[in-house]
């Protein structure tokens, strides 16, 4: 598996945390930035992990912000990308087993690094469910497509 990360400099305190514990769960992780805690902008972060994602070089991918919801909504404009804010056990469960979530986001201002870790296992241990949550995906990708 291949997980693409990236974060801005409110998700930069949790982004060692979290790449230490996808490679100690032997994941490949590209590190997508940013790389301080001086102020930058989360939407050039969630472009970078859509990207590596869309072009097939990453499965999944998790970011982090203060909140999660800036990089939410960043990543949800690009199609193909269901990108999950997940603030619990059951959300970080549920947007795997229903909305086959394939980013993650999660905020370090609101979760501690031992939550985050806690969260992400607990989506990467999910299986999208099919079956009936297949038309509704089918429905978003046919929002996708339109044009307003």
């Amino acid at each position: 598996m291949r997980i693409v990360l990236g974060c801005d400099h409110g998700g930069y305190p949790a982004k060692e945390s979290v790449i230490s514990f996808l490679e100690n769960n032997n994941i490949k992780v590209t590190d997508c930035g940013t790389d301080g805690l001086s102020s930058v902008d989360y939407p050039d972060f969630a472009k970078k992990v859509c990207k590596e994602i869309l072009s097939g070089r990453a499965d999944l991918g998790i970011l982090i912000c203060g909140t999660g919801i800036g990089m939410s909504i960043a990543a949800n404009k690009y199609k193909g990308i269901r990108a999950a804010v997940v603030y619990d056990e059951f959300t970080a469960k549920a947007c795997k087993e229903h909305n086959n979530a394939n980013i993650l986001c999660l905020g370090s201002r609101v979760l501690d690094n031992d939550k985050i870790i806690k969260l992400i296992g607990i989506w990467l241990n999910s299986v999208y469910e099919g079956g009936r949550h297949d038309k509704r995906l089918e429905k978003i990708t046919e929002i996708e497509n339109r044009e307003l």
